[in-house]
């Protein structure tokens, strides 16, 4: 399967975009390949792109204005979407950087292409909505989990969505997403492996 097959069948999967749908797109598409440590998109620039990830993992995250310590807010990996929301629907700047863990394969559309896409077609503009619903979602699913989670739920929900982070990223990276000091961490794998 090439990338852009691998496209065509999560979008259908995801939006319900037929073929014929997905044909009109078909040219705006384009494909990058990042290094480790390449940012999609950095702190204060305006992110003029959706991305699709075929291979490799990306975080979004902060510098902490007392620490200078990196904290990771959002993880994304093999075929999710990479974005910073609310820059890219409002065109302003981001509030944070979004950098790429491994060498990554994206394949990606501009804001103004898929805003005509919106205008050309029912199915694009429901794929919209479901694109910010699933923003949403995850952004809510993230903060609500600090506030309802244990370190070892959080733990868990990260597994469920990233399956393969683990064999691509540092520990330490999984900590800070986790809002956890490492000795925290082995003791939540270890105890998980144990049941």
């Amino acid at each position: 399967m090439t990338e852009i097959d691998i496209l065509k069948f999560a979008l259908n999967q995801f939006a319900d975009l037929s073929a014929e749908d997905f044909e009109l797109s078909t040219s705006f598409w384009h494909q990058k390949e990042y290094k480790k440590g390449e940012y999609y998109n950095q702190h204060k620039s305006v992110c003029k792109y959706l991305g699709f990830i075929t291979t490799g993992v990306f975080r979004s995250y902060i510098i902490d204005n007392r620490t200078s310590e990196e904290k990771n807010i959002f993880l994304y990996s093999k075929n999710q979407f990479v974005v910073t929301f609310k820059s890219f629907i409002n065109q302003v700047p981001c509030d944070y950087h979004t950098q790429a863990m491994t060498d990554a394969i994206v394949i990606y559309i501009n804001i103004t292409d898929l805003l005509l896409l919106y205008k050309q077609s029912h199915k694009w503009e429901t794929f919209g909505r479901l694109l910010a619903q699933e923003a949403f979602n995850v952004a809510i699913r993230r903060t609500e989990s600090f506030i309802f989670q244990t370190p070892e739920e959080r733990y868990l929900d990260l597994i469920k969505y990233h399956p393969d982070i683990f064999n691509h990223i540092p520990l330490y990276h999984i900590s800070s997403y986790l809002g956890i000091q490492g000795p925290s961490l082995s003791r939540i794998r270890k105890r998980i492996s144990g049941k």
